[in-house]
This record gives structure tokens, sequence and C-alpha cells, in this order.
């Protein structure tokens, strides 16, 4: 497996993803696979339970230039590929090096290049129309994280549906809600007198942070005591999105955290009246499947593959209307049966996406791909 992009704590959800993946798989022992694991060398120390169930190959770098890294998947990981003959290589970063000489098998975590660019650079985005159908067509076989992906694949890129693969994410067995107390400490650490709402994410475009902000105008004019709580990065749409928070006369009422400890977050999805997610593109959905594994209801935008995540356990909004946003939060804030109800739903909805049942769905994936490989390899 190519995890040469994972530059470990310096791409986000993705290196979640993968080695939780991997985890399960270790865990899985497949009859008839072995798997060889192609990393930089900071994953040692960052992953090194994976470093011990697996055969490792590392490359020498920290891997924070990019183009060094590009350029040694082409050199020296085709090469060290023939060397130890693998059946195939897995490309779990999404792109398939142009040199290479084992089959493949790559995982697409979406194609919001191609369906929705508005979030991206010229240059960046010159690059990904380029480099994703050449990816697609050179791999045996396809990866989603979701339905939706899939269908993107088959539908922007050509791809027949027999050459994709839903791998789904899963939710941290470990997950529990946290303590009353640990949901007291941060609503003293970042100062939430009342009910919150929380919308975690970086603030690009799609992110639907004017949304959110623009229906929690009428939420806080009913309730003033609640509060919007805006967590994660700076992106492209910060100064937008602040802007409007002062242009609305929201700056009491909305927390911008940045991005917090992972215990803190825990607690604020813990002790929120409900998710706020109104992202117009998401190849799964992450946030919102941790949400509902918290108890937490869900509010989130009807688009893309959230409605495949949640499903009938939230509810789902049109995401750029902020009149029907203000009026979903409100309902969960009026009405303590339905947030009962939805909190029950979204447990029961999380519980079906588990690690063992992604790790299930990658090995058969790679069975599939390797039934037309040549066999005459030892791993993977």
């Amino acid at each position: 497996m190519n995890l040469l992009w994972l530059v470990p704590g310096e791409v986000g959800g993705s290196e979640e993803y993968a080695t939780r993946l991997l985890r399960a798989v270790a865990a899985d022992r497949p009859a008839g696979i072995e798997l060889d694991l192609f990393v930089l060398r900071p994953f040692l120390a960052a992953h090194p339970d994976l470093a011990e169930a697996f055969t490792i190959h590392v490359l020498p770098l920290a891997g924070r230039a990019k183009p060094v890294r590009v350029l040694a998947e082409s050199t020296w990981l085709a090469a060290a590929a023939r060397t130890a003959r693998l059946d195939l290589v897995h490309h779990l970063g999404g792109v398939v090096p142009p040199v290479r000489g084992t089959p493949a098998v790559v995982t697409i975590h979406d194609l919001q290049p191609l369906d929705a660019p508005q979030s991206f650079s010229r240059t960046k985005l010159a690059y990904l129309r380029a480099v994703l159908p050449r990816t697609t067509r050179a791999a045996r076989l396809v990866c989603g994280v979701s339905r939706f992906t899939c269908e993107s694949v088959v539908r922007l890129l050509g791809i027949p549906p027999e050459r994709v693969a839903v791998v789904p994410h899963g939710i941290d067995p470990a997950l529990a809600r946290p303590p009353e107390s640990e949901v007291e400490r941060v609503r003293r650490t970042y100062d939430l007198p009342g009910p919150w709402f929380l919308t975690p994410a970086i603030t690009y475009p799609h992110k639907g942070h004017l949304t959110v902000v623009r229906a929690f105008r009428a939420v806080h004019a009913s309730h003033p005591d609640a509060r919007l709580v805006l967590a994660g990065g700076e992106g492209p749409a910060e100064a937008e999105v602040m802007a409007a928070v002062e242009r609305l006369g929201l700056r009491d009422a909305v927390r911008r955290t940045g991005r917090v400890p992972r215990s803190d977050l825990d607690a604020l999805f813990a002790g929120a009246t409900a998710l706020a997610f109104p992202s117009r593109y998401e190849g799964f959905g992450a946030p919102a499947l941790e949400a509902m594994a918290l108890g937490t209801p869900v509010v989130a935008a009807r688009a893309t593959a959230l409605p495949e995540v949640v499903g009938d356990a939230g509810i789902l909004v049109a995401p750029d209307a902020p009149d029907d946003w203000a009026a979903a939060l409100m309902r969960l804030l009026e009405d303590p049966d339905l947030h009962r109800r939805l909190a029950s739903a979204g447990r029961d909805r999380a519980a079906t996406y588990s690690w063992d049942r992604a790790a299930g769905a990658q090995i058969d994936a790679w069975r599939r791909a390797l039934a037309g490989a040549p066999g005459q390899g030892r791993r993977r």
C-alpha cells in the first residue's frame, strides 16, 4: 500500500481513514493476503502499532517536499514493488503515479475538483483535472468512500460500475460520550452560557458557514442565550464569514474557536444541541457520523454524500436556505421529544458504520482486483 502521501499530522481526515482502516485489516488477518506499507520516516513514530503489524518499507524522508514524494512514487516505490514481487499496489492517497509496473487499486475520497471546482486555484484545478481521469483509468479497481463518490466516478469519469467499490468510513470503537464534567469544562473554556450548535469545518466556501451564520441570526433573536461554535482552521472564506458575523450583529453570539484539541471537540459535539453541517459538498461527511455516534442530533445539507450517511436519523435541509436552517435549529431547541428521537436514531445509525465493516469491504475489493492478476507474486 502506497502511503507516501501521508505526512503524519498534516493531511487531516485522510490520515484517520487510512490508519483506522489498516488497524481493522490487521485485526481481521485476511487469509491469503499479505500487506506491505510504503511509508515516510515519520510514520514509524506516529503509528508504531501499524509498523509492527505489517511489513514496512521506509522512504528516508520527512515528506514535506511534495515534488520529492511524487517523484519517489514513480521511482523508489515502483522499483521496490517490482523487487518485492507485489501482485497489487493500493494507492490510498487518490493518485496512481504515471510510472508503475504493478496493477493498481486507488481510493478516491471525492471528485470535488470536477463536480464543484469553486474552492480550487486554477493551477491545482488544472493538475487534478488531468490527474484524476488518468488515475482512475489506470487502476484495476477504484474504491470510493461512499456510494455518492462511486457514482461520481462512474458519472464524471466514465469508469464502468463493475470497476468501483464502496469502502466507507467507520466510527472509532473507542469513541464514547464524554462525561458531563468534560462538557461543563468546555462550556466554561469557550464561554457557552446556554445551548450551542457546532459547525466543525475549515472555512472553505463550500462548507456553508455563511448559511449557518445567516440562519443563526433568527435563532439568536428567539433564544438570546444560544451560541454558534465555529470550530476548525481558517480557510479562503474566513474573512467573508467573520465579516458576516459582524454585519449581522452576532459578535457576542458566535464563538470562533479555530482548531481545538480532540478532547475538546468531542465534548463540544456531546454538549451541542445539534451539529449544524451545511456543507454543499462532502465525499462522505465524517462529522455527521461522529455527532450521531455521540448522541448529538444532526442537521445537515441535503447534498452529495450527506443524505446517504445521515439517512432518516437527522434533519436534512437545502444547503443554501438560511430560513429553513433557522427553523430546523429552533425545532431542536424547542422540541425535546424530537431531540431525544433523533439522538437515539443517530446512535443506532452510527453503529452500522464500523471499521470492521470497512475492512471487510476493502478486503473484498482487493480480492476482486486480484482476480485478474497473474498471481505469481506474494503481497499487496
